[in-house]
């Protein structure tokens, strides 16, 4: 799937994250504590998903797994150094390499965010559990 197209999953992903929370605050405690346990099954089954890809993903760029543990202003850093450089080169086979790395970062860093929306759906919706437990418990010890 190219980057592009994964931007419009994750997109789509973050609206249906939106919109399940949404409708969560309606249900009733049991329904809502259902969604939520979904939630989080989906969400770590995404998880598992994301790392075999990654591994997978690990073998066929050198650099990633350092690149995506360095601070976020080292990564930009790198990035931009590796677009200008490739910028300054004309040898097809190279540029031909540089383009399968980004790629494939590409898609790397988008099925983390997918991942990040999953796991930030399932908090949000633990949360309101939370929440409504605590308003319950308040209600019962004022009477």
């Amino acid at each position: 799937m190219a980057p592009s197209a994964d931007l419009s999953r994750l997109s789509a992903r973050a609206k249906e994250a939106e919109d399940n929370v949404a409708a969560a605050r309606t249900q009733a405690r049991d329904g809502l504590q259902e969604t939520a346990d979904q939630a989080r099954e989906k969400s770590q089954r995404s998880a598992e998903e994301m790392r075999t890809r990654s591994a997978a993903a690990t073998a066929d760029a050198e650099a990633r797994p350092d690149t995506i543990q360095r601070s976020w202003n080292d990564h930009l850093a790198n990035a931009r150094k590796r677009i200008d450089g490739r910028k300054a080169r004309t040898e097809a086979k190279m540029a031909e390499k540089e383009a399968k790395d980004a790629e494939d970062y590409a898609v790397l860093a988008v099925d983390l965010a997918y991942s990040a929306i999953e796991e930030a759906e399932y908090a949000v919706l633990d949360a309101t559990l939370a929440r409504l437990d605590a308003d319950a418990a308040a209600r019962v010890a004022r009477g």
